[in-house]
């Protein structure tokens, strides 16, 4: 899809228009908590967002390339809540106060936005240059699939460590022991010094262009193009702040998200390999339509989300074991 520079920068504009809006009305005056029905207010506004961005493409480029920007969208936003859970952990860890977590999300997410368009443009014109890229990714996901469900087969929780760039502006700027507000820097006694709040940001930032190593091949196992891939990771990101205080403790009972985003990764790594070997001339390889992905992807996040549920409503009716109420008269 061969898109003009003025809609790039009518979109980029319009998002950032957006986010500003956005900005305004939740964090104007003193800081609060965010409330849920501010949460679902503005994660139901930006899923409408996006679909109605979805339809918008359907109207100027045609039903493929809107279900291209479907699939990527829902694909986006599965990964997404599962990097939920490291987001929880890293605002335990930091012990970040709940009335300003919603600004650390708000600027680590814009961290990564333009992070992740920066990758997204090498990630495009490499593809494009090297077709044989299409196996690496393919290869990948697949790898990376295989690792979600080996990990949440043994039991191992996800653990936040600090990455490079995190460890490198700990040593480099000198960092208050306590916050101070919402402040990012801080002087005191005539030296600037930066707050765990810049930290914080920093962390949540970095630590989601990490999950791009995931995110990114998956989307251009769906579409090569690069307006697609970078509006569909953009509204996955934007209401990613707002579903963090929406989901809260449901993140708990959705124990089955691993096997999902497992098994999508692994289709699309899948699908990768096969359209590879497609174009390069293989008879037997099936080029798989976008309606196809699209089906199977929705479907398995359905699917995955409704049994996670139902088990964890049987597991909260079971009866409390002999061997634990003795334990408790025990204790």
């Amino acid at each position: 899809m061969v898109v003009p520079v003025w809609a790039w920068i009518a979109v980029i504009a319009g998002l950032l228009l957006v986010v500003a809006v956005d900005l305004w009305i939740v964090d104007r005056g003193e800081a609060r908590e965010f409330s849920m029905r501010q949460a679902t207010f503005w994660v139901s506004f930006y899923v409408v967002l996006a679909i109605a961005f979805g339809f918008l493409i359907w109207a100027t480029a045609g039903g493929v390339r809107a279900g291209e920007f479907f699939a990527g969208y829902i694909t986006e936003y599965s990964l997404s809540v599962d990097n939920l859970f490291v987001f929880f952990i890293i605002m335990s860890r930091f012990a970040v106060p709940r009335v300003y977590q919603h600004k650390v999300l708000l600027v680590g997410i814009l961290m990564a936005l333009v992070m992740r368009g920066i990758f997204i443009a090498l990630g495009a014109a490499a593809l494009q240059r090297f077709s044989w890229l299409f196996y690496l990714f393919g290869a990948f996901l697949i790898y990376t699939a295989i690792n979600l469900v080996r990990h949440h087969v043994k039991g191992e929780d996800e653990e936040f460590q600090e990455n490079a760039v995190l460890r490198w502006v700990r040593r480099a700027f000198p960092t208050t022991d306590t916050y101070v507000g919402s402040k990012v820097t801080v002087k005191i006694d005539g030296r600037r010094m930066v707050t765990p709040m810049l930290i914080v940001m920093v962390a949540i930032g970095s630590t989601d262009l990490l999950f791009a190593l995931d995110s990114i091949p998956a989307i251009f196992g769906l579409t090569t193009d690069p307006f697609i891939v970078f509006t569909a990771n953009a509204f996955a990101l934007m209401g990613l702040r707002q579903l963090y205080f929406l989901l809260g403790g449901l993140l708990e009972r959705l124990v089955y998200l691993s096997y999902g985003l497992a098994f999508i990764l692994g289709f699309i790594g899948v699908k990768l390999i096969l359209e590879a070997l497609h174009l390069g001339g293989v008879s037997w390889a099936p080029e798989i339509p976008i309606s196809v992905s699209l089906s199977v992807i929705a479907g398995t996040m359905v699917i995955t989300t409704v049994a996670s549920l139902l088990k964890s409503r049987r597991e909260a009716r079971k009866p409390e074991s002999p061997v634990s109420k003795a334990d408790l008269r025990q204790g």
